[in-house]
This record gives structure tokens, sequence and C-alpha cells, in this order.
């Protein structure tokens, strides 16, 4: 498995603000409900409790003083959390961007009444894309220095065993 590519990300939030943009725009707005704060809410809280799992992981893989080992089978899990956590976080992003972008067009009561819990989402979405990407790259191993090989470690060379 290999890191989140930033490009798949970035599709994925251009094609989820292009479907808001076409759905918002073909609907009759007034009709709609406003935007919910709850979505946001838990964005914003998924987003603060990745960084903080981001910060302990890194520390307990650095193996800092007073932190305990790190669990392998519980970063492996981080790590698909934080993979599936950037990529929803994108599709939210780009349907918040496409719904946002709209609403600044729009000018009525209604869709100026939905503009700061749009975006909101859209920063709590932002705000998921980059905690779940820190923490991805705070389950990295560090790379130890030729240097902390004990005697008789064997040499990585291709070549015939």
């Amino acid at each position: 498995m290999g890191p989140t590519r930033i490009s798949t990300l970035v599709v994925a939030g251009l094609g989820a603000a292009a479907i808001a943009w076409l759905l918002i725009s073909s609907l009759y707005y007034r009709t709609l409900p406003e935007l919910p704060w709850l979505p946001v809410i838990t964005l914003a809280a998924l987003a603060v409790l990745e960084g903080y799992a981001a910060v302990n992981t890194r520390g307990r893989i650095e193996r800092k003083p007073g932190r305990e080992p790190v669990n392998p089978l519980l970063v492996a899990r981080f790590v698909v959390l934080a993979k599936a956590s950037a990529l929803a976080g994108a599709i939210f992003a780009g349907g918040y961007a496409g719904v946002t972008g709209w609403l600044f067009i729009e000018r009525t009561n209604a869709a100026i009444d939905d503009r700061p819990a749009a975006g909101a989402g859209l920063l709590a979405s932002l705000a998921l894309v980059l905690a779940a990407l820190w923490l991805e790259r705070s389950c990295r191993v560090p790379e130890r220095p030729d240097d902390d090989r004990g005697p008789g470690a064997r040499e990585e060379q291709p070549g015939p065993r």
C-alpha cells in the first residue's frame, strides 16, 4: 500500500464539486431545507481526533520518553483510517465547494442564510483532509541511519543468496 496521491484527492474533490453544482443548480433552491450544521461539527471533530492521533502516534513510533511503544496493528489501522478519511474529506470538500460556489452566485435569502454552514463545511472538510494526510505521514517508520545497524547485519544488496 502506497501513500495517498494528492491527484486522487483533487480528482475526487473536483468530481464532487461538479456533481454538487449540477444538482443544486437543477433544483428549486427555496424548497430545500437549510443546510445542517451537524456534518460540519462531525467533520471538524474527526479532523481534531486524527490530528491528535497523528501527534501521539509519531511520538510513540519515535519512542519519545514517557510514551509506550506503539502496537504495529494499531498503526496499520490508523493508516487505513487516514486513507479513507482523506478521500472522504476530499469528496465532502468538493461537495461543499460546489454548493458554496453556487450559493455565492444565488441572491435569494435562503442562499444567503446557508452560506455560513457551507463555508464552514468546506473548511472542516479541508481540515479533515490535512489531518488525515498528517496521520498517514505520522505512521511511517523512520529511516535508520547506516551506522545504527549492529555488527553482523546483512547488507541489502541484490544478487544471489
